[in-house]
């Protein structure tokens, strides 16, 4: 679980969030047992505020740009002002795997 409390850890520490949720979803996907792949992050933070989603998105990318570049294959964002968290809490679901290199 190193990849997935370094992700909390930066998140936390760079928005100061008052709700993250990070989960590894490296399971739905044609990963071997135990990776850290693909990561659905749920963050809610003033800092998101006045920021369209693709500058929240880039801002989050920044922050992680060391796992970005190694071992985090994908990154389902959901990222909301505190305003737009409390009309809009609601489950994300994430879609099936296709496979990938699955045969």
């Amino acid at each position: 679980m190193q990849v997935q409390q370094a992700i909390t850890a930066k998140l936390t520490s760079t928005f100061s969030p008052i709700e993250c949720i990070i989960e590894n979803e490296s399971h739905m996907h044609n990963v071997a047992k135990g990776s850290e792949t693909h990561f659905k992050v749920i963050c809610v933070s003033d800092a998101f505020e006045g920021l369209l989603p693709v500058k929240r998105h880039q801002a989050v990318y920044s922050c992680l740009s060391e796992e970005l570049d190694g071992p985090v294959h994908a990154l389902s964002l959901h990222l909301f002002t505190p305003a737009q968290w409390a009309k809009n809490s609601r489950s994300f679901e994430s879609p099936q795997c296709m496979g990938g290199s699955k045969k």
